[in-house]
């Protein structure tokens, strides 16, 4: 199982802000951004990680990050010239992929979860993750049955069939490639992730799994904030005295 982590973009809606680095290396109260999905990632074993960056701040990203030694893994970079759609990181990605499966988590979600067993117990496939949350429509929303099967996933509808958001996280065996090559822009220019989703959906071959502890997709100053509120918290709960 490889890891790719997508940090690129240019984090318009949190300006000031990134108007001179990257919203990934934002400060989440301790930590910069980038660190906590990273830690995921390693959490569930994954130490062969790509890391795809915007080119302005490229190197930012390889002096805090450096090779992964200090984090028992191995990183390599890749820059994403334009930010075209989340499905764009496959065909950055095609290289280091190989004929591996891949999990991608955005470099601006932070999950408490640990997601070690879904990751490790993956086998083909695609596998999201859904959280319930109260502005579905801001997200993929995905439908499901009373055996938590698919039925469908749409982006940011304007009548949500559920109330489970897609989270940044996202498990696919080596044929994501290929349907990531297939794609077409979306009337955003983009190649969408949920299009690769539907494409899992149509074959049968897509499952939901579910995050039960918190979710943050910090891109906006409200999210950022909230996030770093927890992060204090798990912080000052982790220390000898607990804070």
């Amino acid at each position: 199982m490889k890891g790719i982590i997508l940090a690129g973009g240019s984090g318009t809606r949190l300006r000031p802000l990134t108007r001179v680095t990257s919203k990934q290396l934002l400060p989440v109260y301790n930590k910069p951004m980038i660190f906590y999905p990273l830690e995921t990632l390693i959490q569930a074993g994954i130490k062969d990680i790509l890391i795809i960056v915007a080119p302005d701040h490229a190197g930012d990203f390889l002096k805090l990050l450096g090779s992964g030694k200090e984090f028992g893994c191995r990183f390599t970079f890749e820059i994403q010239d334009n930010p075209e759609g989340l499905a764009q990181a496959f065909l950055i990605g095609r290289n280091f992929i190989g004929g591996d499966q891949a999990t991608l988590i955005l470099g601006d979600n932070l999950f408490e979860d640990d997601f070690s067993s879904a990751i490790q117990g993956f086998e083909s496939g695609g596998r999201i993750f859904a959280k319930q949350v109260p502005d579905p429509n801001r997200f993929g929303v995905v439908e499901f049955d009373d055996q938590r099967r698919v039925l469908s996933i749409i982006e940011k509808p304007q009548q949500p069939k559920s109330n489970y958001a897609v989270t940044g996280m996202y498990i696919y065996d080596n044929s994501v490639v290929d349907k990531a090559a297939s794609l077409q822009p979306s009337e955003r220019g983009e190649l969408e992730v949920t299009d690769i989703n539907n494409l899992y959906l149509k074959e049968g071959k897509l499952d939901v799994a579910f995050v039960e502890g918190e979710w943050f997709d910090t891109g906006t100053f409200e999210s950022l904030f909230a996030a770093t509120q927890f992060a204090r918290r798990q912080a000052l709960a982790a220390q000898p005295d607990g804070g």
